[in-house]
């Protein structure tokens, strides 16, 4: 595979650019493990290889590229967008193997925050007499690996809210059945694609009977975990979401309920864990998060109603929240129900916004 240079391009931060591009196509679907790309480039600047971090987390990402290697890799350099690993896990570490592939020279923008090896590898590989240089686009890594900081740092996903209302506000009501565009659908679809779970009170299963799942053509396989928020097991048993349960992709939080309703929800598969209320009768949401952590959740999309959705705000739980706000208007003459949260999310995120997209159907604003 041949690359050719422009003598005016920074080297080091267009192979790096390269490597984030296939980092980035892995993100919310490595498990634990955070989302790394890699590219092997020859002595005369060609590309020999890439690899990024695969499904669930393995291979790693220097790993997958070493090992799709066609030519040899003698005198080659291997960019990564974050630091190899250096400790046994799931694989051996990549340091091991970038010792004996006959890679000279490694460059990688980030320290990994991981203890097991942070500022590990550089000595190790410089020991073998490998050249390492560190710190490629480094600012541009810290806000890719943000949601894996937060991981590390706090042992809590990282939560991301998302809402859609109408042009007045309206989150709910009898008269309104569908609130955003298709093309707002499809960002939503794309959101479940790249958080392992969502999260959701059994009220709003109870009113809107969602699925929750991914129907981005051929990525259904990667529909997130259901988290429940369900105080006293309520949830309905006609509902898409209490059919679909399996050992694999459904966990209720509970506080009391009914032995029969118990039994029947663990021998469908669904992972029960009761919780005390505080004082004001709700779950301690962030005790639920590092609940989650340990549970090996990493990424959790917050679809909820107006009364979820406001307890995270006021808890500071969000890391970034997207609002969708459509073109329609609620007569108000139904049953309904308002979102009145639009100066608190200006207010936490000290207006850091974004306006990602904005058709004559929907505006979508990103908060982060």
């Amino acid at each position: 595979m041949s690359t050719k240079i422009s003598k005016s391009i920074n080297k080091d931060n267009f192979f790096m650019s390269l490597a984030f591009d296939l980092a980035k196509s892995k993100i919310g679907l490595t498990g634990v493990n955070p989302a790394v790309g890699c590219v092997i480039v020859g002595e005369n600047d060609e590309i020999l290889s890439v690899g990024s971090t695969g499904i669930s987390g393995v291979p790693h990402a220097e790993k997958s590229a070493i090992n799709s290697a066609i030519e040899k890799l003698n005198g080659s350099t291997l960019y990564s967008t974050l630091e190899p690993c250096v400790h046994f896990g799931k694989t051996p570490p990549c340091t091991n193997l970038i010792i004996k592939s006959g890679v000279k020279k490694v460059i990688f923008s980030l320290n990994d925050i991981d203890p097991r090896v942070k500022n590990r590898a550089k000595k190790i590989l410089s020991k073998n007499g490998i050249i390492v240089k560190k710190n490629i686009l480094k600012d541009k890594a810290k806000l890719f690996y943000n949601s894996y900081i937060v991981n590390r740092k706090l042992n809590i996903p990282y939560v991301i809210g998302k809402i859609a209302i109408t042009q007045n506000d309206v989150i709910h009501s009898d008269q309104t059945k569908k609130i955003t565009s298709i093309e707002s659908d499809k960002l939503t679809h794309y959101l479940r694609y790249k958080n392992d779970s969502i999260l959701i009170s059994s009220k709003t299963i109870n009113i809107d009977n969602p699925r929750l799942d991914c129907r981005l053509t051929g990525l259904n396989r990667f529909s997130p975990k259901r988290i429940i928020l369900d105080k006293n097991l309520e949830l309905n048993e006609s509902s898409y979401i209490f059919k679909s349960i399996n050992k694999q992709n459904t966990i209720i939080f509970y506080n009391s309920g009914l032995k029969k309703k118990i039994n029947m929800l663990k021998k469908k598969g669904a992972l029960l864990i009761r919780l005390k209320l505080n004082r004001n009768l709700h779950f301690d949401l962030k005790l639920i998060l590092k609940k989650l952590y340990n549970l090996k959740i990493r990424n959790l999309l917050v679809e909820g109603g107006q009364k979820l959705t406001e307890s995270c705000l006021k808890q500071k739980i969000f890391n970034e929240f997207y609002l969708f706000r459509s073109n329609k208007k609620d007569s108000l003459e139904n049953n309904f129900k308002k979102f009145n949260n639009a100066d608190l999310l200006e207010k936490i995120f000290k207006h850091k916004k974004k306006i990602l997209n904005k058709l004559n159907k929907d505006k979508i604003t990103l908060y982060n």
